[in-house]
């Protein structure tokens, strides 16, 4: 599963801008589904079974980035916007890239100024030594860095969201290829678009699949670092069962689903509480007549930088419950 995940992480695809790993995903799902298509937003949706209830998987491919507002004249820097939510500690001597595979360095006016609140401070270095530009504003770019593994220990840019979009690959290939080769319900694996900036892929096809059922697959903080807040989730501490965030309070006949299932399989498991953030689920939620939605969750250390981290056995716990849940009828 490392290879899966490190070509998910590595690839390029801001909100917005996620027709590259679209086209990786679909490539590995092509003979795990039913039927495979691409709605006008751009999310990717997939069915496996027909009939039985309607069971819809959220997980999203877009990662956060910047664009490129403003040219300077012959200096080869560049003004940005942020693309998602950016945490401007983390902002100067990181590295971005362009789709054309333009690397640039953030830096700021005052690089040693700890309290640099507005984007304006700040710009990217993209200068090759010709005098020239090489980016246009109108360009979107990600944060780089290639993935490194220490122990059970994955570390990445991106893993919000791809570590769910791998789980939910390995999920269907159970479907598909393990035990369970049969599921009795209408599944739609959805790799949703433009989470970052606003659950924006999610509300649309839900709105179009009308499910019975969701659960957004993303990742989720942990309580476990030094002086972090208070918080239950720990890495390595298994599959976290969302139970509320501010964006949805999870009914409780979904959060019993899964803990039964999870206890069921023997799977090792966390509640999880989030002070801060949401998911897809709070826009399924809302679709038409209302969705019972709920989230499976993967602890990830250091959110929205490009050493997110995650441990192998917690993705492995939620590959496991997944499966258990769609390979028995999704009735609440």
């Amino acid at each position: 599963m490392k290879e899966l995940i490190r070509k998910l992480v590595e690839a390029w695809g801001p909100s917005g801008y996620e027709h590259q790993v679209r086209q990786l995903i679909r490539e590995e799902v092509a003979d795990l589904v039913d039927e495979v298509r691409v709605d006008p937003l751009g999310n990717l949706i997939c069915r496996v079974g027909e009939g039985g209830p309607k069971a819809m998987l959220a997980a999203h491919m877009d990662e956060i980035g910047v664009m490129a507002t403003y040219a300077e004249k012959n200096s080869g820097y560049l003004r940005f916007a942020g693309i998602g939510g950016l945490n401007h500690a983390t902002l100067v001597g990181n590295r971005v890239k362009f789709e054309d595979g333009t690397t640039g360095v953030i830096s700021a006016h005052d690089p040693w100024n700890s309290s640099r609140p507005e984007l304006d401070d700040f710009y990217i270095d993209v200068s090759d030594g010709s005098g020239e530009n090489p980016i246009r504003a109108g360009s979107p770019a990600i944060f780089w860095r290639e993935m490194e593994t220490r122990g059970s220990r994955i570390i990445a840019k991106s893993l919000d969201d791809r570590i769910a979009c791998a789980i939910m690959i390995e999920a269907l290939r159970n479907l598909k290829r393990g035990k369970k080769k049969k599921t009795p319900n209408e599944i739609y694996a959805v790799f949703t678009v433009q989470e970052e900036v606003g659950l924006r892929g999610a509300r649309a096809a839900a709105y179009g699949i009308n499910p019975d059922v969701a659960l957004a697959l993303d990742v989720t903080s942990t309580g476990d670092m030094l002086k972090a807040g208070k918080m239950g989730v720990q890495l390595g501490g298994g599959a976290a069962i969302k139970v509320h965030d501010p964006g949805l309070v999870v009914p409780p006949a979904v959060r019993d689903w899964m803990v039964n299932r999870a206890e069921a399989d023997g799977v090792k498991y966390q509640l999880e509480l989030l002070a801060g953030g949401t998911t897809d689920a709070a826009a399924i939620q809302t679709a038409r007549a209302g969705v019972p939605s709920g989230c499976l969750s993967i602890p990830t250390r250091y959110l929205h930088t490009t050493s997110e981290t995650v441990d192998l056995q917690d993705v492995e716990a939620c590959v496991q419950l997944l499966t258990g849940l769609l390979a028995h009828p999704a009735k609440l």
